[in-house]
């Protein structure tokens, strides 16, 4: 992008806090954060330093996401950037993100303040204070006596250590506390993170008190100190997301209706961190209530295909109850919020609604350069084939919905081991083709099929197409001159059209995809490791997937190497040597 370009599309952005992100394909090359996000745009049309302008100029577009406070931007542009590893942005050495509070999965759960969670952990944040939740958390360890030991520890005890003694562990290890008893102060720290402040501001300030009638003046005002930390801690905007403890996922829609056209924006939370935003358009129906029905018809289609959150947050009630009735039928909350944190992410998902990022422009465009009978192309799949001399081929079949990765969606298939681009396109389609008519493929058909290659692979993938009877279209795009081949025509578009694109990110996409299966059946097909003594086949394929390749193994060190089942030491040293 030059100057103008910029400076035209910072004059679309709104002057609301949020997040920016810099563009090059599918790619996200730089994410930053904004009081003004219009302003902040704007100044890139006068970048400070050499880096950012050749950041600018390999940029293809922005995007954006509103929020509604300064800390929520700061927050999503973490998650975004840790996420996304942007190629432009400055990113801490050690890739951490902001602190969590963790209750482990655990019979005696362990509290800590990590930035990387367990996976079955209940988890609370992210929060931007690190010294103040350290300072909470180490009240609730004086308070309730929780354990902030590892398991190797906590399992391998006889005697209570040191944290008993100065008041912050209970010692359940020894069983100077009963496991039922623990539990009880564990759910107290639970409700103390949901918001019920008093379950330790209350203890705390009768302690305060007690020591300043005890005159013992230095512990009371600790004891202040510490109570200002812990009842101003839920006041100050800390955490991005709240919800109930046992919902892992959630979903906050918010609708804005334009003429004749729907758009829904979907803000995505996992563990109370706000992670993604995105956008989906859908044709708006006539009538009084559209945006009720807006939101029956989005739920239906877009959870019928993918793994449900624990709970969805609403603007209002959809107009059809069966909708409703099968979501919580399926253990899915569904709520409309009156006030609180809820209300303001649905005021936050509406925000998002009415801004339209452009980025799907192309996909009307494509729609009516193919002359195809959609009004725009939704959902494309991209297929590609990946082999070395006709040895371990592989296709790949990868899925965008507008204009976004659908990741949940991609498909790969081993095939059959010869030296013939045609015949595995061919046999690729033919697979797809096959499982869609025979309903044994649970993705809804595509309006559009690309297939990386020239005429020659296209016209493969129509002769599967044809003999199946899959009536789906097709194009094909060739790397040399990037042009777009249909059985009827070629199209040579400007490298700057933004439907060109739309293909160009399938096409990376599908050919990164079957390439890294490829690599993967490579590495299993015949490696190094083989020649290695006492490495056999089951061991072979433990090393692999735990440390992805070959590469992988050899960066690995002792400690690592000796934790796969069925390598000792001096495997590993042999390891060491050969690689």
């Amino acid at each position: 992008m030059d100057a103008g370009a910029v400076r035209e599309r910072a004059g679309e952005l709104p002057s609301d806090p949020g997040v920016y992100q810099f563009f090059d394909g599918e790619t996200v090359l730089y994410v930053g954060k904004a009081v003004d996000i219009r302003a902040r745009v704007r100044s890139y049309a006068d970048p400070r330093s050499e880096r950012i302008s050749r950041m600018v100029a390999r940029s293809e577009g922005i995007d954006f996401a509103v929020t509604d406070t300064e800390t929520q931007a700061l927050l999503l542009e973490a998650n975004l950037i840790k996420r996304h590893q942007p190629r432009y942005n400055v990113r801490l050495k050690d890739d951490k993100s902001y602190p969590l509070v963790q209750l482990t999965n655990h019979p005696v759960p362990r509290i800590d303040v990590t930035r990387d969670p367990e996976d079955s952990a209940t988890v609370f944040g992210p929060y931007t204070d690190k010294g103040r939740v350290e300072t909470v958390v180490k009240a609730i360890r004086e308070t309730y006596g929780l354990r902030g030991c590892s398991d190797h520890k906590y399992a391998n005890r006889s005697r209570p250590c040191l944290d008993f003694e100065m008041g912050l562990c209970t010692a359940p290890c020894t069983g100077e506390i009963a496991e039922d008893a623990y539990r009880e102060d564990v759910e107290s720290a639970v409700r103390f993170f949901e918001g019920e402040t008093g379950v330790l501001a209350d203890p705390l300030r009768r302690e305060m008190e007690a020591a300043a009638q005890a005159e013992e003046f230095e512990r009371a005002a600790n004891l202040r100190d510490r109570l200002e930390a812990v009842e101003s801690f839920h006041g100050a905007g800390e955490a991005a997301v709240s919800s109930p403890s046992d919902e892992r996922a959630m979903d906050v829609l918010g609708v804005s209706l334009r003429g004749d056209s729907a758009t829904v924006a979907r803000l995505h939370a996992e563990r109370g961190q706000l992670v993604d935003r995105t956008r989906h358009h859908l044709d708006a129906p006539e009538g009084e209530d559209r945006t009720a029905a807006v939101l029956s018809a989005f739920l239906a289609q877009f959870y019928a295909e993918r793994e449900l959150p624990d709970a969805v947050v609403l603007s209002e009630h959809p107009d059809d109850a069966d909708v409703v009735s099968w979501l919580e039928s399926e253990g899915v909350s569904v709520r409309v919020p009156g006030a609180g944190r809820e209300a303001k992410l649905v005021e936050l998902a509406l925000k998002n609604a009415r801004r339209r990022a452009g980025r799907d422009d192309g996909l009307a465009t494509l729609a009516r350069e193919l002359n195809l009978d959609v009004r725009r192309v939704s959902r494309i799949e991209g297929f590609d084939v990946s082999h070395a001399q006709g040895k371990s081929v592989v296709g790949s079949d990868v899925c965008f919905v507008d204009g976004s990765a659908e990741t949940a969606d991609y498909r790969r298939r081993r095939l059959p081991e010869r030296n013939d681009d045609y015949a595995n396109m061919r046999e690729l389609i033919h697979w797809r083709a096959t499982r869609a008519l025979e309903g044994r493929d649970d993705r809804p058909d595509p309006d559009l099929l690309l297939i990386d290659g020239g005429k020659g692979q296209l016209n493969a993938a129509i002769d599967a197409l044809e003999e199946t009877g899959w009536n789906v279209p097709a194009v094909g795009i060739a790397k040399e001159r990037e042009l777009v081949i249909t059985p009827g025509r070629t199209f040579d578009w400007s490298d700057d059209a933004p439907h060109l694109h739309v293909l160009q990110r399938v096409r990376d996409e599908a050919h990164r995809f079957a390439v890294q299966y490829h690599q993967t059946l490579r590495d299993e097909v015949k490696t190094v490791l083989d020649d290695v003594p006492g490495i056999g086949p089951k061991t072979r394929r433990a090393l692999l997937t735990r440390f992805g390749s070959v590469e992988g193994v050899r960066e690995a060190t002792m400690e690592d190497l000796t934790d796969v089942p069925g390598v000792g030491t001096k495997t590993a040293e042999e390891l060491k040597r050969r690689l």
